[in-house]
């Protein structure tokens, strides 16, 4: 199953290389991950999507628990959350087909950033599934580069991991 993992740590020199490296060292591979500062001075918000089972995930979480730098540890893949991602995407885009790589991105409320003589930047927000279904959209005219931000996750409420 794919988990989402929502982890405070210390914002010190070092701390993704020691996380990410825990998972390498059991074999997990990170599928997606992001980092950045909290509203909390000192502290950084770690989100993880990884593919694990229930026995796997609990031992990732107990060697998590262990570094020193790790705050607090929630698995927020069963909660009501509101989840993003941001994907940066470089279309050919010729001028017989600019149009239809136009009315792609204005379907998926996606913004062009840039405009070259033979090619678009487009820039969408959203839901994983989105973006991947923009992407695929996309294939067939030719993506020269793509970047993606990984997921970001947030509990729905008054809840929170803090």
């Amino acid at each position: 199953m794919r988990h989402t993992l929502a982890v405070l740590v210390q914002n010190q020199p070092g701390v993704l290389a020691r996380v990410a490296g825990l998972f390498s060292r059991r074999g997990f591979n990170i599928e997606s991950i992001s980092v950045g500062t909290t509203e909390m001075p000192g502290v950084s918000r770690m989100t993880l999507v990884a593919q694990a089972d229930e026995d796997e995930l609990e031992q990732l979480t107990k060697q998590l628990h262990k570094l020193i730098d790790v705050l607090k540890i929630s698995d927020i893949t069963q909660d009501e959350s509101v989840d993003r991602e941001l994907a940066l995407i470089k279309i050919n885009a010729e001028p017989g087909n600019r149009t239809e790589v136009l009315q792609v991105v204005d379907i998926f409320r996606g913004k062009i950033v840039d405009v070259g003589d033979r090619s678009l930047i487009a820039e969408v927000t959203g839901a994983t599934d989105k973006v991947e279904a923009m992407i695929q959209l996309l294939r067939p005219y030719g993506i020269k580069e793509l970047v993606r931000t990984g997921k970001v996750a947030m509990v729905r409420g008054s809840k929170s991991i803090a």
